[in-house]
C-alpha cells in the first residue's frame, strides 16, 4: 500500500499535515532529563501537533464477517507506575509502534482532556521511540483545563491560559 501524502483531516487546523514530527519537539524531548528540560519539552509540546492512535477493537473473528461489530478506540498502556494514554510526535514513531493504527491529529490540551475519559492518568508519547516521554498527572490536569506552559524571556516557565 502506498504511503499517504497527508493525514485525514478531522479539522482544517491540520490541512497539509503529512505526519512529520516537529524537530524542535523531538530535540526538546531528547534533552528532557537536563535541568529545566522537562518544562522546556512540555512548552514545546504545547505548541505542536501530536497524533492520537486509534485501533480497531471488538473484531476477534479473524476472518471477514459482514455482521462483525468492530469499534475504534484510543490506546492505553498500564504498568506498575500507572496507566497511560498513548500519543506520538510523528507518523514515523506511530508506525514503529503499530503500523496499522490510524493517526488522529490533535493538540496537547485535547489529548490531556482525553486522558481521564480513556481511563488513564498520564500521557505517554513515542512509546516505541525515538525517545519516550511521559506527561505527568499534574501537567495533564493543568493542560486538560486549558492551560499551556510557556518559557519566559528570563528562562523561567509559567502556566498561561488563553481567554
Amino acid at each position: 500500500m502506498p504511503e499517504p501524502r497527508s493525514l485525514a483531516q478531522p479539522s482544517a487546523r491540520f490541512v497539509g499535515d503529512d505526519g512529520a514530527p516537529d524537530p524542535a519537539v523531538r530535540n526538546a524531548i531528547a534533552v528532557a532529563a537536563e535541568p529545566q528540560g522537562y518544562a522546556r519539552a512540555l512548552a514545546a509540546l504545547c505548541a505542536s501537533r501530536l497524533l492520537l492512535p486509534v485501533v480497531a477493537t471488538g473484531d476477534d473473528t479473524g476472518h471477514p464477517d459482514p455482521d462483525r461489530h468492530a469499534e475504534m478506540a484510543a490506546v492505553t498502556l498500564s504498568d506498575a507506575s500507572g496507566t497511560y494514554l498513548l500519543a506520538f510526535t510523528g507518523y514515523d514513531s506511530l508506525r514503529a509502534w503499530q503500523a496499522d493504527a490510524r493517526p488522529v491529529p490533535c493538540l496537547l490540551d485535547e489529548l490531556c482532556a482525553t486522558v481521564g475519559p480513556a481511563g488513564a492518568t498520564q500521557l505517554l508519547l513515542d512509546v516505541a521511540g525515538p525517545v519516550p516521554f511521559v506527561v505527568g498527572e499534574d501537567a495533564v490536569a493543568l493542560m486538560a483545563d486549558g492551560n499551556a506552559l510557556t518559557e519566559l524571556e528570563d528562562g523561567s516557565f509559567a502556566w498561561v491560559r488563553a481567554e
